[in-house]
């Protein structure tokens, strides 16, 4: 029996690393190794930035939003370069910046620095994010791409799963130790990710890929796809609402509860955890219903964790709503992922994914929309008017898919 499960186990081990390239089993691990390594940190800026400065939360919010209001050029400009001149060269300079900035986390004192370091820290997420995904398309079936865009979702959630308890283990020695470690992480990764793309292929890869694209046609391509503008400000209402739970949810959780720093680095952890124990089946489940319903029922999900979080006063009241919040990730995002595929020209894929980053207009205005609510009304009313903003994107997404269908209809007539 036992030897028949381990066999069992062997072989589903074996298919599986035959089914992909062994890049994207790279960049899979590395997203792992990245992923613990930022939150370990990032999710506890917020509480950091308010000890070592002693800013208002409004501030705090806009110093920690400049960050994705900078990756709204980046992501794009990097994805357009990366379809010219190749992916690797854009995933290493991120990672190396990723490497400077934690490490300046952890050696800053002013707050202007910490300003600059995540303008960077944006920069080098919205390089790395896109072109990271457009190079695990290009060596990917396009009937496999849902499940890589899963792998890689899950992927993500291990690292968040492991990283807010180190993170909270660590900083509870120094502030700023956990910062430093994830500079060091990112160096590591940096220097093994270019062996191993090096080792297996990425000069042919890339010489395959490469489209003589320019910045400028590419801009000129993303604003005339009506589809596009839909699904981007579609992401931007969801980001709205999204970034309240990396910033502005610990601040409202450490003064509603008692040990509020401990329940938020649990409702981190819950997050992960249950994206890893239900994606697989969550997705199985709303595959055959299409991305737009998928999207739509992840929506409304959202909509409940926010409500939740209004409604909460205890640890179980919050974990409850994480919960519910969860769900809507595990549906929304590899949806999402699914309809840019479809929409972008595969010479483009690198410039589409890298538009996406247009979403951190959201993660911008967010922190500083819930820092302004949080300080002048309280969490109750933030929380419950991001359930009411998220739901409003849903109009984008139909509008948006039902242009798309009746396009491709009329190219098959």
């Amino acid at each position: 029996m036992l030897a028949n499960l381990l066999r069992s186990g062997r072989d589903r081990t074996t298919l599986f690393l035959r089914e992909y390239h062994p890049i994207v089993h790279v960049l899979l691990l590395g997203t792992i190794m990245a992923r613990v390594a930022s939150s370990m940190s990032m999710p506890f800026l917020a509480i950091y930035l308010a000890k070592q400065s002693g800013l208002s939360p409004l501030l705090i919010g806009a110093i920690i939003g400049l960050g994705s209001l900078a990756g709204t050029i980046g992501g794009f400009v990097g994805g357009a370069l990366s379809d010219r001149f190749g992916r690797k060269s854009i995933l290493m300079a991120a990672l190396l910046a990723w490497a400077a900035v934690f490490t300046g986390f952890a050696l800053a004192k002013a707050p202007l620095a910490f300003m600059l370091l995540n303008i960077l820290n944006g920069l080098a997420r919205s390089l790395y994010e896109p072109v990271s995904q457009a190079l695990m398309a290009d060596i990917t079936p396009p009937e496999k791409r849902l499940n890589m865009f899963s792998l890689r979702y899950l992927a993500i959630n291990i690292g968040v799963a492991i990283g807010p308890l180190l993170g909270a283990y660590a900083g509870a020695a120094q502030a700023w130790l956990p910062f430093l470690l994830t500079g060091l992480i990112y160096l590591l990764y940096a220097a093994a990710l270019y062996v191993l793309l090096q080792t297996f292929g990425i000069r042919r890869i890339e010489g395959e890929r490469r489209s003589p694209v320019t910045v400028r046609s590419a801009w000129r391509v993303i604003t005339r796809d009506t589809v596009f503008r839909y699904y981007i400000a579609a992401s931007v209402i969801g980001a709205l609402s999204y970034s309240q739970m990396m910033v502005t949810l610990s601040q409202y959780v450490e003064g509603k509860v008692a040990e509020g720093a401990a329940l938020f680095a649990l409702l981190m952890t819950l997050n992960a955890v249950t994206v890893v124990a239900l994606q697989v089946p969550l997705t199985r489940l709303f595959q055959p219903r299409g991305p737009l319903l998928t999207i739509t029922a992840g929506t409304l999900l959202f909509a409940l964790g926010d409500v939740g979080y209004a409604l909460a006063g205890s640890w179980w009241a919050f974990m409850f709503s994480m919960f519910l919040f969860t769900l809507g990730e595990i549906l929304t995002y590899p949806a999402g992922n699914v309809l840019i595929d479809k929409l972008a020209p595969e010479e483009m894929r690198g410039t589409y994914y890298g538009a996406q980053s247009f979403s951190g207009l959201g993660h911008f205005i967010g922190p500083v929309l819930g820092g302004f609510l949080l300080t002048a009304y309280g969490g109750e009313t933030l929380f419950a008017l991001m359930a009411a903003v998220t739901l409003g994107g849903l109009v984008f997404y139909w509008r948006g898919y039902r242009l798309f269908e009746a396009a491709r209809r009329e190219q098959a007539d």
